[in-house]
């Protein structure tokens, strides 16, 4: 008979304990189906727990969850940048640069490998792939033909129809930026209803998907309220102590949405906290820390990359009337010459940023770069 005292006891109660966390630490991925994932479009992508990329899928207005299982914790501080990825990547999928379209970015906050959303071919026939890029700078074709997955559909998507006139297919932007925040996939897009532009806050693992809340803010270079335009990109945020996201539109209002706000049917009305120009549409956005304050960083596809300043952020007096001449207001922001050609960005570890650079030549660069 084995015997222990009572200090021998404690270790083992105490290592005991410190085993719970890391059992339940896959509960997420154990709610997860082994399977086909069958995507017809891959657009948007965000990094949840447990290695779990979840993928906007804007044909079907469904968002998947995939089980990487690429867990092994990064290690050091190692410089990383792959050139020509756009053409690395078309060679991975046996076709040229010209054939293929990356829709997104994210890096896994675990392993640091980088995987993208991409298209090859172009039209509605394009077929969505989902591309790994690890930190060796090796590129992987991440296969969906059995992996542990879920789903879920959004129910009041719009309508898919062939892309004609002004507006194009509406069901393209279903779903335009998605982040995970403490247990809930967080999805922008447009719905079909009369206010389209929503904010669906979804709990994780997926039950039953509601129809989200619709939302409005005030556009100040165009002068009037709108309910139609979707957010481009946006990031969830801690403001006064609650829960926020910081959502960017095109031409170009930043505008602040409470968390909590965002239950099934509201109308929800949005703080604009800033107007940074017209003629303009945001690409990606994070947030980050330096020198013990908070920034966004937003890269837009005319006016450069943004770094905007937080601070006042809780009591600033939104924007409510017209900002004309492309002029700018609210929060204040620098624009970083030096980051020219950036289309997509990602937080790449605490000092770095991952983005996806567009070269004087064509080629597309990715890069991690020291925050600003």
């Amino acid at each position: 008979m084995l015997s222990f005292s009572r200090s021998s006891l404690l270790t083992l109660s105490v290592l005991s304990l410190l085993a719970l966390p890391a059992r339940a630490n896959h509960h997420l991925t154990g709610s997860l189906k082994q399977g086909h994932a069958e995507l017809k479009s891959a657009g948007p992508l965000a990094f949840g727990p447990e290695g779990i990329l979840f993928v906007g899928d804007t044909a079907q207005a469904s968002i998947f969850a995939i089980g990487t299982e690429d867990t092994h914790p990064a290690e050091g501080h190692a410089a990383f940048k792959v050139e020509a990825v756009n053409q690395k990547v078309a060679a991975a999928l046996g076709t040229d640069a010209q054939q293929i379209q990356i829709n997104d970015l994210a890096v896994n906050p675990i392993s640091r490998n980088i995987y993208l959303s991409v298209h090859r071919g172009l039209g509605p026939d394009a077929i969505p792939v989902l591309v790994r890029i690890d930190t060796d700078g090796k590129v992987h074709v991440v296969s969906l033909n059995s992996v542990k997955f879920a789903s879920a559909s959004l129910p009041n998507a719009p309508e898919n129809k062939a892309p004609g006139g002004r507006g194009g297919n509406p069901r393209m932007e279903s779903i335009t930026d998605l982040a995970f925040e403490d247990g809930r996939v967080l999805v922008a897009g447009l719905s079909n209803e009369e206010f389209s532009s929503s904010l669906r806050s979804i709990p994780f693992p997926f039950s039953k998907i509601d129809q989200g809340a619709s939302i409005e803010m005030f556009h100040g270079a165009h002068g009037r309220i709108e309910t139609a335009s979707p957010v481009r990109t946006f990031v969830p945020y801690s403001v006064g102590g609650e829960s926020h996201l910081l959502a960017a539109y095109t031409c170009t209002p930043l505008v602040s949405f409470p968390t909590k706000d965002l239950k099934p049917g509201a109308h929800v009305k949005g703080r604009t906290i800033a107007e940074l120009g017209n003629r303009n549409r945001p690409l990606d956005m994070i947030v980050y820390q330096k020198g013990g304050k908070d920034y966004l960083l937003l890269a837009n596809n005319n006016r450069g990359i943004m770094k905007i300043t937080t601070d006042g952020i809780a009591n600033i007096t939104p924007i409510t009337t017209p900002v004309r001449g492309g002029g700018a207001e609210g929060l204040a922001y620098e624009t970083i010459g030096a980051w020219k050609g950036i289309t997509q960005l990602d937080r790449f570890d605490k000092d770095r940023a991952l983005v996806l650079r567009t070269t004087d030549s064509g080629a597309m660069d990715l890069e991690a770069l020291e925050l600003p």
